[in-house]
């Protein structure tokens, strides 16, 4: 299966290229518009230091604030499921927030944590947290009554129920967050280079976009692409290290359920 979805990437991405370069041969775009993808490639090879130095700045934003997100997200759920009273407080005013696009945010938090990495962070941060926090509450809301009802029959206090039945039976819906917000990490980032910053991708992209170097505009996107899928990939891989009885994490498991039921 890894083999099989490793080839069809490599169609895929091939099919891309092929369809790209075709444009460039059928209208013959200006390069400042659409470079073809040997100018891209090109870009790569003469620009690549530069490439790598901004993109591990970015990487570095997206990783902490998808740590700190998911890390917020699991612990406002939880802590609403816990206390039922303050998580009627607390998701009205999350709910607030999250109306907020993030471009309305960006310059905000570029502010208040000034130009560096932490107005990078804190925007990347509340792009991961609302999918999680949301997802995670749901799967926590959504637990089966009868199974509540049987483990109030046991010794086990609330918050022993919680973190023992709840919280184990809720995470394939943490993860579920989780596989939504991962790829929405870079745009988090970007963002907020967009907005302020001395280096990153973003901040590539902006240089490069106003001298008209549209080829390192794309080799910069490539690289926050392949970032984004690599994310999805990472969570995908985790989250049946953490929900081995999921079903959901067994690519085959409908098909092989219905040769057992058959």
């Amino acid at each position: 299966m890894r083999i099989s979805g490793f080839a069809s990437a490599l169609r895929t991405t091939g099919t891309l290229l092929f369809v790209w370069q075709a444009v460039i041969w059928i209208f013959a775009p200006p390069r400042f518009i659409l470079p073809a993808p040997l100018e891209v490639a090109k870009a790569f090879a003469r620009r690549w230091r530069m490439l790598l130095d901004n993109a591990l700045v970015t990487f570095g934003e997206i990783l902490i604030g998808l740590v700190a997100g998911a890390g917020l997200g699991f612990a406002v759920a939880l802590g609403a499921a816990a206390l039922p009273r303050l998580g009627r407080s607390v998701w009205p005013l999350i709910l607030v927030l999250q109306a907020f696009p993030v471009f309305v945010l960006a310059p905000l938090l570029v502010l208040w944590f000034g130009f560096g990495m932490a107005s990078k962070i804190v925007m990347t941060t509340l792009v991961i947290f609302f999918p999680v926090a949301s997802s995670f509450a749901d799967g926590l809301r959504r637990i089966d009554p009868d199974l509540l009802d049987a483990t109030a029959l046991t010794p086990a206090t609330r918050w022993q129920a919680l973190i023992h039945v709840r919280l184990p039976l809720a995470l394939p819906a943490f993860f579920s967050g989780l596989r939504v917000a991962a790829p929405l990490a870079p745009l988090g980032a970007v963002i907020g280079e967009w907005v302020g910053a001395s280096a990153g991708l973003g901040f590539v992209m902006l240089q490069a976009n106003a001298r008209m170097q549209t080829e390192v505009v794309f080799a910069a996107m490539t690289i926050l692409a392949l970032c984004t899928l690599a994310l999805r990939r990472a969570v995908d891989l985790l989250a049946p290290l953490f929900t081995p009885w999921a079903r959901e994490n067994e690519p085959d498991a409908p098909r092989s359920a219905i040769r057992r039921d058959s």
